[in-house]
């Protein structure tokens, strides 16, 4: 397992970080995600064999919001 920060723009209210949380959450070998708004950032912690970090931040990405 590796654990990772992505840099995450856009966020403004809790039900974005809800959003973020769960397009992490639904994809193959993310078995964490620590969202935090204030921060503007995710940890998260996932399986290399199943998916890669260009894989999450694709999917932040696809949520509507930019990643660094």
């Amino acid at each position: 397992m590796e654990t990772k920060v992505v840099a995450i723009s856009g966020m403004t209210c809790m039900g974005c970080v809800s959003s973020v949380k769960r397009v992490l959450g639904n994809l193959n070998g993310v078995s964490q995600a620590e969202v935090s708004l204030e921060k503007a950032q995710a940890a998260v912690t996932y399986d290399p064999g199943k998916t890669s970090l260009q894989a999450i931040k694709a999917a932040i990405t696809d949520a509507g919001y930019d990643v660094a």
